[in-house]
């Protein structure tokens, strides 16, 4: 063990040198690991980029098109690799371009942080050119945020901002520096990450008490059901939680963000839950006797209605987040905590169980969904393309090893419903706030977030042109991104609400669309479109195959519907397979 006396001299030996606040947020970053930085430049940010000149060769910087294709990057970049992915943007619409990002990361759990650029100190407050408070701005989007006025600040103030964003719950974190504080030369002792804060418990204590109380309640269940989310992934707790549900002989479904944390073949996987999923979870949800939620916020999404939700079932919750207990559904035992760590408690008090009847409701389910829904929407009697037979494809080509990027919409809920995936960390999507135009930039960020996989964005017609100049991105940084755009000719999802319960009255929602192809060789970037069966799939081979990023646009049937669907105000239990069940 050290002496006291040891630890001076060393402290002592470190001799401190004069460097700019810039400087120190780049030593900052360097520190915490940072390889990948996604931003665009400005004047009020503009002496770190001056800095950031020097550490070329040591940070990645990735020029995008957009702020708001920066911090989707970074998010993308965050979920491919388990990392916080940064962001840099400058002062006024810069950051607040950040916006939706920000919010789409706070409600998706994604660590990112996001320094922006501010004016002089002396400025704040006079509406100077390109100043917005973004501070307020951004709190309720931000698990944190801070601005710094000063340089002597930025080490504890960067560490800090990793420390939050990456542990407990994590989220985004924005760090919003003046001009004269990156400007500001400062003694610089070294860069000491921050293990902890005063006022911050990022893991609660776990209660061995409310592990027992579970355990009983799984041991003496008939009907038992796992409903799991992407708390499993975040806490990296994917063997824990297959243990757990292997040696329960669980029954399990995952949400939209949970999806990838198990394989999607898996013996007990039964398949996805919400307005678009699978039938059986649905449905069964409501004839469970005891529900196992574990990294999961019972969305509404998932819940429908919440006076019709799993009243039968008694409930056991396992969050890191002790807000997201008896927020929405009661919770019969709360189990706080990381999962990674009470899911191994818990698995060693249950029994070895198997429950081949309950198991075989669910495959009687999925038997009534393939006749109704999935035999025609896979393997199609009609001319025209569907979405489903696109991902059915494109599974048997990636062999489920490929990270799945989707946008919002139709494609997003025939992409999560029909494509396999292997290992976790698979499927990117924007899951709470539901973001359209989220898809191109944050596979961009994948890619350099996981260099070594296959990265295919699947994206709508609508979506794409909402970032579609991160094509302009991809041009000057060559990630190899792959790019199906299935095309419908519609905003397709709101279509089919229009249809459903509008009575077809389709509200500007015919949207025309550019040559893809073409705008893409613009951007000197290849491709081509297909609208037949028969070309469908050397199409995606030659997409799959090509040496670099490659649009592919396929051409589907423009009113096609996705089954099954708990319609809206309704309980899961009420979930459809057609139209006529309406």
């Amino acid at each position: 063990m050290e002496t006291l006396e040891l630890k001076k001299q060393k402290v002592e030996e470190v001799k401190p040198i004069t460097i700019s606040g810039s400087a120190a947020v780049l030593e900052a970053f360097l520190a915490e690991g940072v390889d990948t930085i996604f931003g665009y430049p400005g004047g009020a940010i503009m002496p770190i980029y001056d800095a950031l000149y020097d550490y070329n060769n040591r940070l990645k910087h990735i020029l995008v098109r957009h702020e708001q294709g920066a911090i989707h990057a970074a998010q993308g970049y965050a979920r491919a690799s388990g990392k916080t992915g940064v962001v840099f943007a400058t002062s006024g619409p810069a950051a607040t371009n950040l916006v939706t990002g920000l919010a789409d990361a706070m409600i998706d759990s994604t660590p990112v942080v996001c320094v922006t650029g501010q004016v002089f100190a002396h400025l704040l407050g006079t509406d100077a050119f390109q100043e917005t408070d973004v501070i307020n701005i951004t709190t309720p989007i931000t698990k944190w945020n801070y601005q710094v006025t000063d340089a002597k600040e930025i080490p504890s103030v960067l560490a800090k901002a990793f420390h939050i964003a990456g542990t407990g719950r994590p989220g985004p974190v924005l760090i919003d520096i003046t001009k004269n504080a990156q400007l500001q030369m400062i003694e610089y002792s070294g860069y000491e990450k921050c293990t902890h804060i005063r006022s911050y418990r990022p893991k609660p204590i776990v209660r061995k008490e409310y592990i027992e109380e579970a355990a009983k309640l799984i041991n003496e269940a008939k009907k038992p059901f796992v409903i799991f989310g992407q708390g499993v992934i975040l806490g990296k707790a994917e063997k824990e939680f297959t243990k757990f549900i292997e040696k329960g002989g669980l029954p399990a479904a995952w949400t939209i963000m949970g999806m990838s944390a198990i394989p999607t073949n898996h013996p007990l996987a039964v398949g996805m839950l919400g307005m678009h999923g699978n039938y059986g979870p649905n449905l069964l949800t409501n004839e469970c006797d005891v529900l196992i939620a574990v990294g999961m916020r019972f969305d509404d999404r998932v819940t429908g209605r919440l006076d019709k939700y799993a009243k039968q079932a008694k409930v056991i919750h396992l969050d890191i987040d002790p807000a997201e207990i008896d927020k929405n559904v009661k919770a019969t035992v709360g189990v706080w905590g990381d999962c990674k760590e009470t899911l191994p408690l818990l698995t060693e008090l249950i029994q070895q169980k198997v429950y081949p009847q309950w198991l075989k409701q669910f495959k009687d389910c999925t038997t009534k969904e393939e006749d109704k829904v999935i035999k025609e929407e896979l393997n199609p009697s009609k001319d025209e393309l569907t979405m489903g037979e696109v991902i059915k494809l494109l599974n048997d080509l990636t062999k489920g090893e490929a990270i799945i990027v989707t946008d919002v919409g139709q494609h997003q809920m025939v992409a999560c419903r029909y494509a396999q995936m292997n290992q976790s960390k698979s499927n990117i999507t924007s899951g709470g706030l539901g973001t359209m135009g989220f898809a191109l930039p944050a596979a961009i960020g994948a890619k350099y977030g996981a260099p070594d996989r296959t990265v295919v964005a699947i994206i709508g017609d609508g979506g794409v042109q909402m970032t579609i100049q991160e094509l302009g991105t991809i041009m000057q940084f060559k990630p190899d991104v792959k790019i199906l755009i299935l095309n419908n000719s519609f905003l397709g999802m709101v279509r089919q609400w229009q249809e459903l319960f509008h009575q077809n009255r389709y509200s500007f929602v015919d949207i025309t669309s550019p040559d893809f192809v073409q705008v893409a060789k613009g951007y000197y970037i290849d491709g081509q479109s297909v609208n037949e069966r028969s070309k469908l799939k050397g199409a995606l081979e030659t997409m799959l195959n090509h040496k670099g990023s490659y649009l592919l646009e396929v051409k589907v049937g423009k009113e096609n519907n996705v089954f099954p669907m708990v319609p809206q105000g309704r309980g899961v239990a009420e979930i459809v397979l057609c139209k006529e069940e309406l």
